[in-house]
């Protein structure tokens, strides 16, 4: 399911409700946004207000998300707007911002809204969840007859 984040609206959110006193860069939410989407196997796109910075390549790094700035003739707000409105499936599109605006013309379109506070939440939470530890494939599909000998001899068996 695509997810369209309005950016400047996230980073304003993760700075009310973070825990840390030093102000997150754009480039670096946009680092921890592109691993919440290659986490969890979505198309992501953030869009910026304005024209961003002159040197724009400390973006270029940054890998399963999409990164845009809305330019100096419209804002963030109504490049998402046009996004929800030329989509083809918007019914499958998540749209991230607390912009009673945004949320609205996604609603009218059937598409899924959440806060930026909530979707923060639920990126963090996502991240920071412990994995199990991948299973070894000789516990799925057992020794090989190499490995199997070696442990036989090891064991004083007899085949």
């Amino acid at each position: 399911m695509p997810i369209i984040i309005d950016g400047y609206n996230l980073l304003w959110a993760v700075q009310k409700v973070g825990h840390t006193h030093e102000a997150i860069t754009e480039v670096q939410l946009c680092h921890v946004v592109g691993r919440y989407i290659r986490a969890t196997g979505e198309k992501g796109e953030i869009v910026f207000d304005g024209a961003g910075p002159p040197e724009k390549t400390r973006f270029d790094n940054i890998t399963h998300l999409e990164v845009s700035f809305s330019g100096l003739a419209a804002d963030a707000d109504k490049v998402i707007e046009d996004k929800i409105k030329a989509s083809t499936a918007p019914k499958n599109l998540t749209v991230v911002s607390s912009d009673r605006q945004v949320r609205a013309a996604a609603h009218a379109r059937k598409a899924q809204t959440l806060k930026s506070e909530v979707f923060w939440q639920k990126l963090t939470a996502e991240l920071t969840r412990t994995r199990p530890a991948e299973e070894p494939p000789a516990k799925r599909w057992g020794l090989t007859d190499v490995e199997t000998e070696h442990w036989m001899k090891f064991f004083g068996i007899e085949p």
